[in-house]
């Protein structure tokens, strides 16, 4: 049975589902039901029972958003993988212009799902990180590093998480690996203003087709969803609502 009705997405309208990875046994022996026997070996290779139990949860819970867009059992649905081991739609669902991505952090999972578009979501804990210059001086462009060396001590971190979570989105959207697409874009850093792609390549043009989101999908966490295109729509859905 599925989780979630039908679901029509427009054009202009990106989905964002917010959930836990952490759901009660008898939900979970529901989304290990309609698990792949390869998603099944993938998950019993991991030492932790925990990350077993979350790796199923969202493997399942993907399954059966996916279904509700593409009209089909979440068992049925068939995924290929790419050179950056991004899963995408395949087979007689592989055709249709359904594009989605996922990420988690801890127990906080999401997922991300538009039509005929590139798209990225992230997540990240905000915690203290050793060697953050260092890190700032590899992702950040010298303006993005002045503006957050600008603001109070107390918003710096929250800072760098904004930026690094729209950053990793965005290379997430493109498909070209993480490291390979950071140093592509800009983009705002300052907490509390809105988050834009500011340059792509070096372009402020090239940069205008694009949106970014910013989330906050829980208390300690900073998310972001990426995508190609502008003037879109997001909505946020709950994962447990089914």
């Amino acid at each position: 049975m599925a989780l979630f009705p039908p679901m029509k997405l427009a054009s202009d309208e990106i989905h964002l589902w917010l959930g836990s990875r952490e759901v009660p046994g008898e939900r979970w022996r529901r989304l290990d039901s309609v698990l792949s026997p390869d998603e099944r070996d993938r998950g019993g290779r991991l030492r932790r029972s925990e990350d077993r139990r979350r790796f199923v949860a969202a493997r399942g819970l993907l399954r059966h958003v996916l279904a509700a867009y593409a009209g089909a059992a979440p068992e049925r649905l068939r995924f290929t993988y790419g050179p950056m081991g991004r899963p995408r739609l395949a087979g007689p669902h592989g055709a249709d212009d359904l594009s989605f991505n996922l990420s988690h952090s801890r127990h906080v999972l999401l997922v991300g799902v538009a039509r005929g578009r590139p798209l990225g979501v992230d997540l990240e804990p905000i915690r203290p990180l050793s060697h953050l210059g260092a890190i700032q001086r590899r992702v950040f462009s010298a303006g993005e590093r002045e503006t957050i060396d600008r603001l109070p001590a107390g918003e710096r971190l929250t800072a760098f998480f904004s930026g690094w979570t729209r950053k990793e989105a965005f290379a997430k959207a493109v498909g070209d690996g993480v490291w390979a697409s950071l140093g592509r874009v800009e983009v705002s850093v300052t907490p509390g203003e809105p988050a834009r792609l500011l340059k792509l390549d070096g372009s402020s043009d090239a940069a205008a087709g694009w949106s970014l989101f910013h989330l906050e999908p829980a208390p300690g966490f900073i998310g972001a969803v990426a995508a190609e295109g502008r003037g879109l729509r997001l909505s946020v859905l709950r994962l447990d609502a089914g």
